[in-house]
């Protein structure tokens, strides 16, 4: 039992050494990487983006905290990661078609006041999940919410005014699956 307890909870000070070593020069090199490559490497505008950030965190962890993967195969493997997300974001903006491949779209979840059950369903979202995010935005009455948007990177977003007669440009939304209930809602209240 002691030699069990001592293996989970002790280390050599070379252990301890190597931890704190390994951990400078991988946040260094993440920091050297990250501005090479751009901001966007830690951005959440895409599904793509989100799993970047989740892979360089566990690679970050695995890379200190072992020594399998050693230092220079961690680092490697992070240069591979954010040289293979520049390019994609690079690819992204050269052909359309490849975007729509990769990324997901926004989902209607809300227009006004009527929650869209079939979006809510589609996405995996409870009315629960949407009363947080309206109370997070400070939304205080229905009346005040022209749409509620599941995001592609699953972030909730809220869309609201306190003016009467605010709109939404249809620029803002053209991406969003069921942006024409928008409008439809908009037209029968009388809107323009």
């Amino acid at each position: 039992m002691n030699d069990t307890f001592e293996k989970w909870t002790f280390a050599s000070f070379d252990e301890i050494a190597m931890v704190v070593l390994s951990s400078i020069v991988t946040y260094a090199v993440i920091l050297l990487y990250t501005r090479i490559s751009g901001l966007r490497s830690f951005s959440k505008m895409s599904a793509s983006d989100f799993a970047m950030t989740v892979a360089v965190g566990s690679l970050f962890a695995s890379t200190i905290s072992s020594s399998t993967p050693t230092l220079f195969i961690g680092i490697a493997a992070l240069g591979c990661l954010f040289a293979g997300q520049s390019a994609l974001a690079i690819l992204r903006q050269q052909i359309p078609w490849l975007s729509q491949l990769i990324d997901n779209e926004p989902l209607l979840l809300m227009v006004g006041g009527e929650m869209i059950e079939e979006n809510l369903r589609k996405a995996n979202v409870t009315r629960s999940d949407v009363y947080g995010k309206l109370r997070e935005s400070n939304a205080f009455s229905y009346d005040q919410v022209l749409a509620v948007v599941f995001e592609t990177t699953g972030d909730i977003s809220v869309i609201h005014s306190e003016r009467d007669d605010a709109v939404i440009d249809p620029d803002i939304v053209k991406d969003v699956i069921g942006h024409e209930r928008l409008f439809d809602t908009q037209r029968s209240a009388g809107v323009k």
